[in-house]
């Protein structure tokens, strides 16, 4: 964790949410635990009205140990636009970052990546599918693309979206990474192609005083 964040930041404007859908939770214990009518007992997802210095530091220490990714170094141009952690301190499940741009070929593009414990259901309510994890295709054949995570190369399948919900255009491709899923989701689909680089992802959990450079700004995506 960065010694030079805040040792207890609230969750500016968070308030807590189902990680599988939209619906409104409501507390049932005092083991953090929330009630979703749709999914029952669930580990509440805490997302911030907007991404920001003060809201990313809070997300950190909410997010405990468990990996915060993002594309490292971010381009020039590109922004974080959203961010957020299902569970907290010590129970995190899940976290995601969204960083905004624009490429040459598809303009305005959003890159979002999920990386979540087995059955949490966050990767797939961003990414628009109708099943908790991934799917049965991960792992099937030849990965699409791969990305790198310190020296680990992080292979990831292309994951369907056709009995998904929404209609917004996007690419979702999916792999394992330290034991839990990781899911990135490019919106146009066609951004899909911009992974054909060799990117790194990068931990930013304890990455320190370069987060205060970190640029926020831009609309969060819809999910």
């Amino acid at each position: 964790m960065p010694d030079d964040l805040p040792e207890q930041p609230s969750p500016r404007g968070a308030d807590a949410g189902c990680p599988r859908c939209a619906t409104p939770v409501a507390p049932i214990g005092e083991d953090g635990t929330f009630s979703c009518p749709e999914h029952g007992a669930v580990a509440p997802l805490w997302r911030p009205a907007e991404a920001a210095y003060d809201a990313f530091a809070a997300h950190l220490v909410r997010a405990g140990d468990f990996p915060t990714y993002l594309p490292w170094p971010l381009s020039p141009g590109w922004s974080v636009t959203d961010v957020a952690v299902v569970g907290g301190p010590g129970r995190a499940r899940a976290t995601m970052t969204c960083c905004s741009g624009t490429s040459e070929l598809d303009g305005p593009v959003d890159v979002m990546v999920v990386a979540e414990e087995p059955g949490t259901g966050l990767g797939a309510r961003v990414a628009g599918t109708g099943h908790p994890d991934p799917g049965p295709e991960v792992g099937d054949g030849p990965p699409t693309v791969q990305v790198r995570i310190s020296s680990q190369v992080v292979r990831l399948w292309p994951v369907s979206t056709s009995r998904g919900a929404g209609e917004w255009d996007r690419s979702v491709v999916a792999g394992e990474a330290g034991g839990r899923w990781l899911w990135l989701v490019l919106r146009p689909a066609s951004a899909i192609l911009l992974l054909r680089d060799d990117w790194i992802l990068r931990d930013v959990s304890g990455l320190g005083p370069p987060l205060v450079e970190l640029p926020f700004a831009g609309p969060r995506p819809p999910w």
